[in-house]
This record gives C-alpha cells, structure tokens and sequence, in this order.
C-alpha cells in the first residue's frame, strides 16, 4: 500500500492448461498437498465459502486497486521435468492426448510437449470457458490473457513447421469470443471490463507462434498491450508504436534476467530496474508491468512508477539484460527476429585488428537535469574484457569521442566518463584492436553506472 502499483494482474495458477486455484466448476481444481505443495489450502479456502481470486478481488475493492485475472494462455511447467512437474499435469492431459503438440517420448522441436495444440476446436472452447467463467462470476476488473506463459500453441510450430492463415484465423476466432463475452458482462454491469495481452514485441514472432497481433488491435480486440517476456525482440518504441496507433495503451513488461551468475545478478540489482524503467518511460509506453518479482518491500515499487523520481537515482545500463532468453526455443529460427544489440557473457564481442565492432547503449535518463542545480553525475563504464593484458591495447569511442584513461583490473576495463559525453537516447560504442597490439581480446558485458552526487 503506498506504492506505485496500481493494479494487481492474479494468475490463479493455469499451470498446465485448466488447473487453477480458483472455484473453477469448467476447470480442475488445484488441490495437491503433495511435495512443495504440502501448504496448499485452496481446498481449505473453498470449504470457507471463497478461493484465492475472491480474496484478491476483495483486497483490491478495499484498497481502491484495479484487479485483473490473469489466464496462462499454455503454460508448461509440466513439462520442465522439475520435481513439481508432475504435480502439475492436470486430468485434461491424462485423458487426452491427443490434445498435445508432443509426448515424454517424442518430444518437439519447439516448446513443451505438454502444450496443448490450439488447431482442436475442444481446445480453444476450453480457453473460452474458462475466461467466461472468470468474467460472470468474480467482480475482475479485466482479464489478461497471458501467451507468454507459454508461447507455444499450435503443433505445427512445435515440430518447426510454419503457421498459415488458418491457425491466425482459429486464434483470432477465440479473441472475438472472449471480447463479446467481456462487452456483454460489461453491458450488464455498467462499467468495462477489460482484455490485456501479454505477448512478444515483435509482429513477424506473433505471427510465427498463431497471433494476429496487429489484426487484434485493428478489431479492437485488445484494451492494454503488455510486451515482452522470456526475450525482447525490438527497441520500446516499436511496440509503443504499434499500441498507440491503434489507441491501445501499451505496458513494457521487466521480468528477471536468466543470465547466470554474477552477471545476472547485477542486472536483476535494483539499479538495473531503475535503469530499464527509465528507457521505458522515455520510450513513450504508457506504464510498467512487472513480472516474477517476488519481493513486497522493494523500494522499487516506489520508485518505477515515477519518471521524476526515478531522474534522481543510481542506475546501471546494459546492451542486453535478458540475452537471448528463449527466442529460438519457441519458434523455428526466432532468434532472426531480434532487431536489438546482444551483448551479454553468452554472445560476447570477438574483437579482430582492422575490424572494430560498433555497438548501441539506449539510455533513458538525461545525465545533467540537475547540472544547474549542483547535482552532477558520476559515470562509470566497464567492459568486461577477456584475452587483454594493457588497457591500452584497445581503442574505445563513445559517440565519436576516443576514451582515456582506462585501468584494466581482474578483466574489467573502467571508464570515468564526462557526463556531457553521455546522451539521452541511443550511445554509439565503437571498440577496437591498436595496430601492432597483436592481441584479439574479447568484450563479454558492457554496464554503464550512474551515480548521482551533489557537487561540492
């Protein structure tokens, strides 16, 4: 209470595809006490005359929030093959097969074989049902209609084959259902009730995994675009971009970094969320929609929702903070839809004499707001630097002006920088190999610190 949040997107479980934690009379029931569900009390909630969503529903009433059910459009958790998968695998799988894109034993080439295949019409009548249910019988707010959890949908992807006008049709059949269902609950109620989105950042990928994307907001389909998951494709503008100019207002969606190590973890900091949010609001989106962030007394829940707030504070930038993430694993080839710099330990920078790479920094924050007020920045770059011995054995130019001064300490090279050197908007990089150096290092990370400090 307090914060910036001002509305709360409740996944009752749908791990699965029709198990929940709510009161569902269409789907199953998520009762298991069984393992790392010993503390489960959904069913103890049912038996009180309510379910997890009616008491979010009511939370929110009391303290004024909007409250959206979130649906996970195929989630496969079950198929991961962690110890809660099989707790997980709901009935409708066990007496359906048929309905899967695969099996334990043959598996696709893309996504979970769990996944149910959206080409059953007994599939997208499910689906249905179960947003149908939500609408007429919890006072929600809105719906959110989650294909990122998980993007796999219809069996010919799965196997890395591509998607025709058929499958886009069979889903875009399933969100004029739901919109008539939300319109006609509205009608009947006197206020709207809302359909978000969760899906990736890029129209071409929609397309590839069976999401009319841009045919959705030109039906007005959609009241609220929320992009990016797993991976983000393009810079935020584009989406912010594609959302505006159909009036859908668009919320860019920060979830965790799955960079492993001490790479991660500085990008999962609460500088890196400060960071990020201030490119999104530069970018132009409408809100912040946050994402398997799990702690209640974060400051940044008092922070991300303000951009006059966020101005002022420590903040850390990355070429990429998510990688790669998934692109590729859900659909044949989706790595080609990337249209941002990667640069991360995983897909670093091989650096050749002769042949200097260039890489982009988008930045949100102007550095010298506070220039006439005494506040001036403290600015730090740090390459992370293998195979190099001297500093002075590569070049490194920020939008046009050489660097000096560069201390090489444990492989990570360290730059001050001037904050007039610094801009709003896109930083140009350009980092090469001296002649006669004789060295091809390599550039795993590239992180430029903000530090905000009152001059003396």
């Amino acid at each position: 209470m307090g914060s910036h949040v001002d509305s709360i997107f409740y996944c009752t479980w749908s791990s699965g595809f029709g198990l929940f934690t709510h009161n569902t009379k269409v789907g199953e029931v998520f009762t298991c006490k069984q393992g790392m569900f010993a503390d489960n009390i959904t069913r103890d909630l049912i038996e009180q005359g309510t379910d997890p969503l009616q008491i979010m529903v009511d939370f929110c009433r009391r303290n004024d929030l909007e409250i959206f059910w979130s649906m996970r459009m195929n989630d496969t958790h079950d198929a991961w093959g962690g110890d809660y998968s099989p707790y997980l695998f709901p009935k409708l799988k066990r007496e359906h097969a048929e309905y899967l894109v695969g099996s334990k034993e043959d598996r696709p080439k893309h996504g979970g074989w769990t996944a149910v295949d959206y080409a059953h019409p007994q599939v997208r009548e499910l689906a249905f049902r179960f947003v149908e249910e939500v609408c007429c019988g919890y006072d929600v707010d809105g719906v959110e209609l989650d294909f990122f959890r998980h993007p796999t949908f219809f069996k010919r992807a799965a196997m890395g084959l591509p998607l025709g006008q058929e499958e886009l049709d069979m889903m875009t059949g399933l969100m004029r259902r739901i919109r008539e269902v939300t319109e006609e609950v509205a009608e009947g109620r006197g206020r709207p009730l809302l359909v978000a989105v969760r899906v990736p950042d890029s129209v071409e990928y929609c397309r590839g995994i069976g999401i009319d994307l841009e045919r959705w907001l030109a039906e007005d389909l959609v009241d609220i675009l929320i992009a990016t998951g797993y991976f983000r494709l393009n810079p935020w503008e584009y989406i912010v971009d594609l959302g505006h100019r159909y009036d859908v207002p668009v919320y860019a969606c920060l979830s965790e970094s799955r960079i492993p190590g001490e790479a991660g973890e500085v990008r999962n900091s609460i500088e890196s969320y400060r960071a990020r949010a201030m490119k999104v609001w530069d970018s132009g989106a409408d809100g912040v929609y946050m994402f398997n962030f799990f702690d209640p007394y974060s400051p940044l829940w008092r922070e991300l929702g303000d951009p006059e707030i966020l101005k002022g504070l420590d903040k850390v930038y990355f070429v990429t903070v998510r990688g790669i993430g998934n692109a590729g694993f859900f659909l044949a080839g989706g790595e080609r839809y990337f249209r941002i710099p990667i640069l991360a330990p995983q897909r670093p920078l091989k650096l050749e004499m002769n042949r200097p790479q260039v890489i982009e920094l988008p930045v949100g924050d102007d550095v010298l707001w506070g220039k006439d007020r005494g506040i001036l920045p403290e600015l730090n770059l740090r390459l992370q630097v293998g195979d190099l011995k001297d500093a002075e054995d590569i070049s490194v130019e920020l939008n046009g002006e050489l660097l000096s001064g560069g201390i090489l300490s444990r492989g990570w090279l360290d730059y001050m920088l001037k904050p007039d050197l610094v801009r709003k908007g896109v930083n140009r990089f350009k980092i090469g190999v001296k002649p006669g150096s004789g060295v091809t290092p390599v550039v795993f990370d590239l992180q430029l610190w903000i530090r905000y400090r009152e001059s003396s």
